[in-house]
């Protein structure tokens, strides 16, 4: 049975996530912070960990793509998940009796809607699911959750309203990692993350490498280098794996070009 470290309470959309990709059968570890996933699985307390990189709605999880640079571990699979949020709170409970609602500030923001209709006290907190466990655990009247709808199961909670979240098309990315190099399949993808020469035309020349192979770049974007201020780096993701010589051909070009490369993984495609 596979163990897999996440960021968060049980409940949270993480361990959504990794049910949704590995299935029921598993060991579950939560982390509290998304460095301990990848410590976890770096020093072999987990053989997977599964972390949010991007949502469709707040964009990239910068923390998430620093770690990927710093940490020696490969991108095993993506798994991209529907994020619907839910009000939950002791049973008993109506929507009429609360008057505090916690969460994480973005599960906030992406219910701003339903919320701001109801005119309650909004108190951020630093988990959705945590959220849920400290109402359930400090039995807490009067009192709301924003979370997932696993959590007001794990929690014993009753969910009050579903699909509160203003925006239906709102998604994040998250990334398996592992030791493990990914097996690929029929249509995949690869991240790397590259630096550039401080010179005029540089990312214009390492951009062309992927052009002129007709390369698919999903992803293109820049972080400040951690090395020297006002220097960045480039997160990229293109459509295909590195096993084909048109690819291959890339990448050396790109080691050529670069003033470094890293290739963050090469997996499946989620369908």
């Amino acid at each position: 049975m596979p163990e897999v470290a996440f960021q968060g309470e049980r409940g949270a959309f993480s361990e959504d996530a990794v049910v949704k990709f590995f299935g029921e059968d598993i060991a579950l570890s939560p982390c509290a912070r998304l460095r301990d996933v990848f410590q976890a699985v770096l020093e072999d307390r987990a053989n997977f960990g599964v972390v949010p990189v991007e949502n469709s709605q707040a964009g990239s999880i910068n923390e998430t793509y620093d770690l990927l640079l710093e940490y020696p571990l490969n991108i095993f699979a993506e798994i991209i998940l529907r994020i619907s949020h839910c009000l939950m709170a002791l049973p008993g409970e109506s929507v009429s009796s609360i008057s505090t609602i916690y969460s994480h500030p973005q599960a906030l923001a992406q219910c701003e809607q339903f919320l701001r209709k109801l005119g309650l006290n909004i108190i951020p907190g630093y988990d959705t699911a945590g959220s849920a466990k400290m109402i359930k655990e400090s039995a807490l009247k009067e009192c709301a959750a924003v979370a997932s709808e696993r959590a007001a199961d794990i929690y014993g909670l009753q969910v009050l309203a579903h699909g509160i979240e203003d925006n239906r098309d709102n998604y994040t990315k998250f990334f398996a990692i592992s030791k493990q190099e990914a097996r690929l399949g029929q249509k995949n993808k690869t991240s790397l993350v590259f630096g550039t020469k401080n010179m005029p035309g540089a990312l214009y020349s390492v951009l062309g490498i992927f052009a002129t192979r007709n390369i698919n770049l999903t992803k293109l974007e820049s972080r400040p280098s951690k090395n020297k201020a006002w220097e960045y780096i480039f997160y990229v993701d293109f459509e295909g794996g590195l096993g084909s010589k048109v690819y291959q051909e890339a990448m050396g070009e790109l080691t050529r070009e670069a003033t470094f490369v890293k290739i963050l993984g090469s997996y499946p495609q989620w369908e």
